[in-house]
């Protein structure tokens, strides 16, 4: 297996390398398994001061792979700023003719290349590459996520996404689609995603991500995660858990109240309530909108239940 050509370089024990560099250099293999220095993956080292972040774990398996391998998949995610499906390992793409099994890289083995661009000094897929390639590796909920995670680290745009999912030949061409016509712009969190998507699923009409509520100077006041501004309701999640200040999350009970006083409805969600109990969701979701006059089916569309279990389903 053709390896990645390393250039001849001055020994430096803080970059990923070698057991043949490090001998080169004059260190022992006793030296090398001594507190020194970690091992990375099977073959590679760096200095043991060096904290393992994505990119220089990313660096090492690159180091020890196929000359045309590019990071993919969950780690190319990651690295745009992402948020793909969990997964520890380090996710590269190689010629099909390459084989490699190491602890801890994940190869994809293909006949045709993918085109690589550079993220952090890396060879990595595209944003929009990067998005089709987990197609076979993530449900439509969890796509959208990515989706709109991609957007909101400013790596690519919903309309890319959807030119590329229309131009996409490969697998799961009718889910990816799909995920990336439901992509949003200016959604703030993964939760947020995850609770629009609940509603959209079940039927209900699709609120407006992140409206913005200005002054009469033009100033943004408020800004509300999911709503219907005609008919001012407002869909919040409530992430206390997430937000680092106290004070950031009394300030957002506050602005609550504010709108509330100028005849906003909310309707307050919590991860444990998307997670645990989403017909609860749904039911208050549902009675709000219907309260304010707006038009919401009978029943609601079961496709929801392929994504969001309830506790009476486990």
């Amino acid at each position: 297996m053709p390896r990645r050509a390393l250039p001849r370089r001055k020994f430096n024990p803080r970059v990923p390398f070698t057991r043949a560099e490090a001998k080169r250099a004059g260190v022992k293999d006793h030296a090398l398994a001594g507190p020194g220095y970690q091992q990375v993956f099977w073959g590679v080292h760096v200095s043991s001061d060096l904290q393992l972040t994505l990119p220089l774990r990313a660096l090492a398996a690159l180091t020890i792979s196929p000359a045309k391998a590019v990071i993919t998949h969950h780690t190319a995610a990651r690295l745009w700023g992402a948020i793909p499906p969990d997964s520890s390992a380090i996710h590269i793409t190689v010629p099909h003719k390459n084989r490699q099994k190491v602890d801890g890289i994940r190869s994809h083995r293909v006949v045709k290349m993918p085109a690589s661009t550079t993220q952090r000094g890396l060879p990595v897929t595209s944003p929009e590459r990067t998005f089709l390639d987990l197609g076979p590796h993530c449900d439509l909920v969890e796509l959208v996520v990515l989706g709109d995670s991609l957007v909101r680290a400013k790596a690519t745009t919903p309309r890319k996404l959807a030119a590329a999912a229309a131009a996409w030949d490969g697998q799961h061409a009718r889910l990816l689609r799909q995920a990336a016509s439901l992509v949003r712009a200016k959604v703030d969190s993964p939760m947020e995603s995850r609770l629009r998507m609940l509603i959209v699923l079940a039927g209900l009409p699709e609120p407006v991500v992140n409206f913005e509520v200005v002054d009469e100077g033009g100033w943004v006041r408020y800004r509300i995660d999911l709503s219907f501004p005609q008919q001012k309701l407002g869909i919040e999640f409530d992430g206390r858990h997430h937000i680092e200040r106290e004070d950031q999350w009394e300030g957002d009970l506050m602005r609550r109240e504010d709108l509330e006083a100028e005849d906003w409805k909310f309707v307050v969600v919590v991860s444990s309530q998307v997670y645990g109990d989403p017909t609860q969701v749904l039911t208050r979701v549902r009675t709000a909108m219907s309260s304010r006059g707006i038009c919401v089916p009978r029943q609601l569309e079961p496709q929801w239940r392929r994504h969001f279990a309830s506790r009476a389903d486990i």
